[in-house]
């Protein structure tokens, strides 16, 4: 799985009727504010059909347009491009000029994918919040393990703690490091 890096946006014009995508990351399925902001940009546009992936929920809508026309090509083009955590958003200026259900779709279709273009891409992983105490003894090894993830806070009190973010692997380094290590944190998995 994919997501992207930062909101990107993109405009095509299909008949006379601008077409106008946003791809925004998302860290959870309350949308209605990304909603709200492009509505109020774009408070004349005729229609503000969208989709969203975040892990197992999905969403579309084709915001009046006939069903089926453009939030599921929306969406379509997001499951096959294999994206998370990520809305769609495309803005409808009508021209004037009825595009039909194949057209519309098409426009939809090609709105989102023409916007992928220009979008940059990350790989997901699964990750770990987790908070590790150990000795001063101990720190320079742990602190070599934990290189490549985010530490976010230390303490350093009788012993050190560090609250970090890990992916899979570095959990699996800590755990062949010392056992004991983990059995004195917690472990968060995270979304």
């Amino acid at each position: 799985m994919k997501t992207i890096t930062s909101t990107f946006t993109n405009e095509i014009e299909i008949k006379n009727s601008r077409f106008i995508c946003y791809l925004i990351p998302i860290e959870d399925i309350n949308i209605d504010k990304y909603l709200e902001e492009i509505k109020t940009t774009h408070p004349k546009a005729t229609h503000y059909c969208y989709a969203y992936i975040y892990d197992q929920d999905k969403h579309s809508s084709d915001d009046n347009e006939p069903s089926g026309t453009a939030g599921q090509p929306i969406l379509n083009v997001l499951e096959k491009e294999e994206l998370n955590h990520i809305l769609a958003v495309v803005v409808r200026y009508f021209g004037g000029i009825k595009l039909g259900a194949g057209g519309l779709v098409r426009a939809y279709t090609k709105s989102v994918t023409e916007t992928l273009k220009y979008t940059n891409t990350i790989n997901l992983v699964e990750g770990y919040k987790i908070k590790i105490n150990f000795t001063y003894e101990e720190e320079n090894n742990i602190s070599y393990l934990l290189q490549s993830s985010k530490i976010i806070e230390k303490e350093y009190l009788e012993i050190i703690s560090y609250i970090c973010l890990v992916d899979k692997t570095i959990l699996e380094k800590l755990e062949r490091y010392k056992p004991k290590i983990l059995e004195e944190c917690y472990i968060e998995k995270l979304n």
